[in-house]
């Protein structure tokens, strides 16, 4: 097995920056996932850009999502594998908080951590869809415009990626939904994709040149985006406001259990 330790010679090419992280790789990552019962939600926002309508109806299957992004804590166990090298932005202190989300990531490094970690724990892990993310994003507030309510935080911009914990939770206790970053989704990117999806478990077109992200970001003017707001980058890049959390099959006995979807019509929003 690949040695453990960060530090190793593979991940020479930046040893100041990992021992200033002082980052330990642990046995496991310590997947903290939510359950999200199986139902029925509304997706979009009439309101929003014109690639966030129309409003519509989604079904979909029980699945889990992790509580928060993954961390610079939690990819260093990726590394410590030797799976790839750090994330360029580990060089500035801005980024390199062990508790901050990793960001920098393309699309690619995402995918690999989930394969990584589906192998380590014998657990499917993958990236969300992005109607996966949005229905755990809502938490049953169908109408509201943030994931947790329609009341804006006092703080509108950011330095650095803010750590999950600094971030409002919605009702299902998610973190980091919106002010923090961009978060990869499984997708490829239409703007016109919701006029055709399908109204249960969309997954997305067969093909594109970008994927879907989700929530966003601390580098804007105003860090906090609506639960609708979609945006996408070509899927080899990684900026450093893009990260991801992950996803898995909803195994009961590592989940907490969050509150059943409102069915359509009956939506239990703030509006």
């Amino acid at each position: 097995m690949p040695s453990r330790d960060i530090r190793s010679a593979k991940f020479m090419v930046a040893p100041i920056i990992l021992d200033a992280m002082d980052l330990v790789p642990t046995d496991l990552v310590p997947t903290d996932l939510v359950e999200v019962p199986a139902g029925w939600f509304w997706m979009g926002w009439e309101h929003g850009h014109p690639g966030e309508r129309p409003r519509h109806r989604v079904w979909l299957d029980r699945f889990a999502i992790a509580r928060a992004p993954v961390t610079n804590r939690e990819y260093a166990d990726f590394l410590g594998d030797g799976e790839t090298e750090p994330p360029t932005w580990w060089r500035d202190p801005r980024f390199n908080d062990p508790d901050q989300p990793v960001v920098g990531v393309s699309w690619f490094d995402a995918t690999r951590f989930c394969r990584w970690l589906a192998d380590r724990e014998a657990v499917v892990y993958r990236l969300p869809t992005e109607a996966e993310w949005e229905k755990a994003a809502r938490a049953g507030l169908d109408d509201a415009r943030f994931p947790w309510g329609e009341d804006r935080p006092p703080t509108t911009s950011f330095d650095r990626p803010p750590r999950p914990t600094e971030t409002p939770a919605n009702p299902l206790g998610l973190v980091a939904l919106s002010g923090v970053c961009h978060e990869w989704c499984l997708d490829w990117e239409d703007g016109a994709y919701y006029a055709r999806s399908p109204s249960r478990n969309p997954r997305g077109p067969d093909t594109g040149t970008r994927r879907v992200s989700r929530g966003g970001a601390w580098r804007h003017q105003d860090a906090w985006s609506p639960v609708a707001h979609r945006s996408s980058l070509p899927p080899a890049l990684g900026y450093s406001d893009y990260g991801f959390r992950v996803v898995s099959e909803a195994p009961a006995r590592r989940c907490r259990v969050g509150a059943p979807g409102a069915p359509p019509g009956r939506s239990r929003g703030t509006r």
